[in-house]
């Protein structure tokens, strides 16, 4: 089984792997496994395994590896395409929502819709580096700060943008270099829970 990250962009596609079923069946076949020993597993007729079965096949999200005798009969043997799948998460982003607030740092739309487009770009190019048997060069730089005003906010902001500026500057070579993007921003920490207590 293929173990990237794969990339849901269809969005009949991602109806089909997200049955409650069907994610227990792609969950299983990460590991071959055939209708009869699926449907013995989850207590289910193999008739509504087998079919199941075939409209995961048919989107794409598994296929069949190999088969084997078993009691007189022959069974295949399905296995999932990939180790885990991410919904595009722009396929539920309305034609031209960008337009508005675009150009607003600070608006928090808009740095949804810049991570969405991350998820989206980044995990494409991993499939692609993955086909060509290539490693997808990334970096991902993070820090936690402290504001205590509003104001501190946009203050950090224009330093970052000026900084990034001037080091961008140096990094602007023409040519051959592979271009990349460079994103930062900030937001609340999500608040924490501490475990519960072992008695």
């Amino acid at each position: 089984m293929d173990e990237t990250l794969a990339m849901l962009d269809d969005a009949g596609t991602a109806r089909v792997a997200l049955s409650p079923l069907r994610r227990e069946l792609l969950a299983r076949l990460r590991e071959p496994a055939s209708a009869a020993g699926l449907a013995e597993a989850l207590g289910v007729p193999r008739q509504k395994i087998g079919y199941h079965l075939r409209v995961l096949e048919k989107a794409g999200l598994i296929g069949a590896v190999s088969t084997r005798k078993r009691r007189g009969f022959t069974e295949t043997l399905f296995e999932a395409r990939s180790g885990a799948w991410l919904i595009d998460p722009m396929l539920l982003v309305p034609a031209g929502a960008d337009a508005a607030g675009k150009q607003d740092r600070f608006a928090a739309a808009h740095l949804v819709r810049t991570a969405a487009g991350i998820v989206r770009d980044v995990s494409r190019m991993q499939e692609a580096a993955a086909d060509e048997g290539s490693r997808l060069l990334t970096f991902t730089v993070e820090a936690d700060v402290a504001f205590a005003r509003p104001s501190d906010i946009e203050c950090f902001a224009a330093r970052v943008a000026d900084a990034l500026a001037a080091i961008a500057a140096d990094f602007a070579s023409p040519g051959e270099a592979r271009r990349y993007r460079v994103t930062i921003a900030g937001h609340p920490a999500a608040a924490t829970r501490e475990p519960p207590a072992i008695n």
